[in-house]
């Protein structure tokens, strides 16, 4: 995934990905503390960091695909996880690097159009029956990705257009209690949904 090893470098220049990584997790911050977190397509961690610092999870499994990525997630995490509860794994989302219902919270920011409906089933196997997952989708009418990252878009999950096709993609995907907010960030709209396994 040369492309992603690409943006590594400049990454964390957009703020985006960080607010929308901090904000997904920020949903789940009432529920109960976790054990096991998967952090689903980290990227430089984010998502990972922000489950450590307000969720208090003890354990993060977060994985990229992206060497690079996970380079600059593992420079950062001298200081945002002092205690080291995070371990990275470059390889590819599915199957997740977790036993089955091992897993008390799923998290991807910003990544499940590019996953496809493989990652959905892939999180029913590693969620514990009172699992949670948590993911961003972006709003289709304002997401302009460039060809390269166009012709990498996942084919079996259209983009939603409104609050009730993103929370529609977990529903259909089996999952329950499933809610759905909408996000403006700097122009930029995507939608956060919350389920239970």
């Amino acid at each position: 995934m040369n492309v992603f090893d690409e943006l590594a470098a400049g990454y964390d220049d957009d703020l985006f990905h960080q607010v929308v990584a901090e904000k997904l997790v920020g949903g789940v911050a009432d529920a109960p503390q976790p054990g096991l977190v998967l952090d689903v397509a980290t990227g430089t961690g984010a998502a990972a960091f922000a489950a450590v610092q307000h969720l208090g999870a003890r354990s993060v499994v977060a994985l990229d695909l992206s060497p690079k990525m996970i380079d600059r997630a593992k420079v950062k995490a001298a200081v945002q996880d002092p205690l080291r509860a995070i371990t990275w794994h470059v390889g590819p989302a599915v199957p997740a690097p977790v036993p089955a219902a091992s897993t008390d919270l799923v998290v991807c920011a910003s990544s499940l159009h590019f996953l496809g409906a493989s990652a959905l089933k892939d999180w029913q196997r590693v969620l514990k029956p009172s699992g949670l997952l948590a993911f961003s989708m972006p709003l289709a009418s304002t997401f302009t990705p460039s060809p390269a990252f166009a012709s990498l878009l996942a084919t079996d999950i259209p983009l939603p257009a409104s609050v009730d096709e993103a929370a529609a993609i977990a529903v259909h995907a089996g999952f329950s209690d499933v809610v759905a907010h909408r996000l403006e960030v700097s122009s930029r709209v995507v939608f956060l949904v919350y389920a239970a396994s």
